[in-house]
């Protein structure tokens, strides 16, 4: 499977999980390193246009598109995540679950559902186990983010 990352040009190669890390996620407690992806480049503009204001968004973007093998994906259903699971802010009870999943590292890959479309799905690459002979950069494309999607002026 291929998933996508939006992201700063310079950080487009860092797989270390350090921006989640550091800030934390709907996902994640801050501590807990996280790569967040999508199984789309679609969702993956969307999920980052939720998550950056207009004025932040820089000139040097890239879409980094990741290899996973399908074999050490986990797919968690909407029945098993928190009731709240769709809040927000990002309510603790997310970060709770998901980080229980990442440091049990069980699985390098978590697919789960986008709050955004819940019938599409994100995956969180668990970089403490990540094997490159189950994942891999396979090309980091530019990318022009098109403000528009962040404004109503044409």
């Amino acid at each position: 499977m291929i998933v996508y990352r939006v992201g700063k040009t310079k950080f487009a190669s860092d797989l270390s999980g350090d921006g989640a890390r550091l800030f934390g996620g709907r996902w994640n407690h801050k501590l807990t390193p996280c790569l967040y992806c999508s199984e789309s480049r679609a969702l993956a503009i969307l999920e980052y246009t939720v998550n950056i204001q207009a004025e932040d968004i820089p000139r040097a973007l890239s879409i980094t598109c990741i290899e996973v093998a399908d074999a050490f994906i986990r797919t968690i259903k909407t029945e098993a995540l928190p009731g709240n699971w769709q809040g927000f802010p990002a309510p603790a009870s997310t970060k709770d679950f998901g980080t229980e999943i990442l440091k049990k590292a069980e699985y390098p890959f978590i697919k789960i559902p986008s709050v955004i479309v819940p019938q599409e799905y994100n995956l969180l690459l668990n970089p403490v186990n990540l094997d490159p002979a189950i994942f891999g950069i396979l090309r980091i494309e530019d990318f022009v983010y098109d403000i528009r999607i962040k404004t109503n002026e044409y």
